[in-house]
């Protein structure tokens, strides 16, 4: 066992979460090495949805439009439609709903392939350690903490830090160590089938929709700009509910399925304006997941150690913010060392101003989140209406939303009016 030079900050986990805080320590002056298991970053993954506020941060991180446009395409329309084909509630999005910045739907693994190359630029080639798993970590009475690493060869490292940050996704062994007696792993009872398709957008060209019942539906959304033919990848995703004797533990992680395992659940979805058998028949591969997620805990922080991202709020997708709000982790973090310092108390600002509020998102998510409306729709019609306005008056439908946006951290009025979480040229200081 070798033990490792000391480095300010340790980052478990090479994600999304772990490299956007990577780039924000590095902006801010603190030295940090991110520790990845898998011995290659490859474009794992489909389509994801970045928010206005992740993206704000973005841009302030030097990743703006020409880079965004590259993974991905701004989002213009938000839309939910019944399983009869009739609109229930349309809103726009980012810019175009009146934000100061663009939503964007991107490939999550061009995206993530992105940030690393932006890692590696800034930072330098030996600032992500690959075939790095971190299996632990031990407090020294010093206040420092060591990161206990398993290599891919099997062989055993430390790294000593000032800070550990777990950024090691729903599956955290720094979570399971700080939090040994949480429960397991929630399944809610959906299994969820992702893929890609090429295909021409509907709508205004780059809508979001989420089209069904709170317990069958299909989401869809381009994730690129249309091609010289009109075609564009269209990300989707068909999610099935199903009862309590279901096996949801073999679907493992994008588990590789064929088509002909679900698409005959979704034969139904044809309309006059979509024909979701067919985009189905145009993907490659299929990929099966589990929608999970764990209860909310009560802290995020042990001394000098902190989680983040999936590892500290793995929460379902159907908000479009689990991303979104690792990057927005990322940069509260940077703002606590700011005013603390690389310290504990930076970890006990960022702990009291996310855990508890951000626990409560995640349950909004496993309760439908957004889709939400599917379940009024179907509690006071069944799903079958002539005027949503007589279901579910125009008022409640956007109030709704609103009280959404709002704990999600991305309502247009309070997210315009707010300042920047890291100010321009901010430093920790020495």
């Amino acid at each position: 066992m070798t033990a490792v030079a000391q480095a300010k900050v340790v980052i478990a986990g090479g994600g999304i979460a772990g490299l956007v805080l990577a780039l924000t320590l590095h902006e801010i002056g603190v030295p940090c090495t991110v520790l990845e298991s898998v011995s290659e970053i490859r474009p794992l993954g489909v389509g994801i949805n970045l928010q206005p506020n992740a993206v704000r941060e973005l841009g302030e991180l030097g990743i703006g439009s020409e880079a965004l446009d590259a993974v991905g395409i701004p989002a213009r329309e938000w839309a939910l439609v019944g399983l009869n084909g009739k609109e229930i509630y349309a809103e726009a999005r980012g810019q175009f709903a009146g934000y100061n910045w663009h939503q964007y739907a991107v490939h999550r693994g061009k995206f993530h392939l992105m940030l690393f190359a932006q890692v590696l630029e800034r930072l330098g080639p030996d600032a992500v350690r690959l075939g790095h798993k971190v299996t632990g970590y031990r407090t020294e009475a010093d206040g420092t903490v060591t990161a206990l690493i398993e290599r891919t060869d099997g062989t055993k490292d430390e790294m000593r830090a000032s800070l550990l940050i777990g950024a090691d996704g729903i599956h955290s062994a720094i979570r399971a160590q700080m939090h040994p007696d949480q429960p397991p792993i929630h399944w809610g009872g959906t299994i969820m089938w992702r893929g890609t398709a090429r295909a021409k957008p509907i709508r205004t060209g780059s809508s979001f929709v989420g089209l069904g019942t709170s317990r069958h539906r299909v989401v869809f959304y381009p994730i690129s700009q249309p091609d010289e033919q009109g075609l564009a990848d269209i990300n989707w995703i068909a999610e099935q509910t199903f009862d309590s004797s279901h096996d949801w533990a073999r679907s493992g992680w994008f588990r590789s399925v064929e088509m002909s395992e679900f698409a005959h659940e979704f034969d139904g979805f044809v309309y006059d304006w979509f024909d979701l058998p067919a985009l189905l028949a145009q993907s490659d591969v299929a990929y099966e997941n589990p929608m999970i997620d764990r209860d909310p805990i009560p802290t995020w922080i042990d001394a000098p150690v902190a989680l983040m991202g999936d590892a500290a709020h793995p929460m379902y997708p159907t908000g479009s913010n689990g991303a979104s709000q690792a990057i927005i982790d990322a940069r509260v973090i940077g703002r606590a060392m700011i005013a603390h310092g690389v310290t504990p108390a930076a970890l006990c600002a960022y702990d009291e101003q996310l855990c508890a509020p951000i626990g409560q998102v995640a349950m909004r998510n496993r309760s439908a989140g957004p889709f939400g409306l599917l379940d009024m729709v179907d509690a006071r019609c069944g799903g079958h209406f002539d005027s949503i306005d007589a279901i579910i008056p125009a008022e409640e439908r956007a109030a709704f939303m609103l009280a959404y946006q709002q704990a999600a951290g991305f309502a247009k009025e309070q997210l315009n009016a707010a300042p920047s979480i890291i100010s321009p040229g901010s430093k920790v200081s020495a």
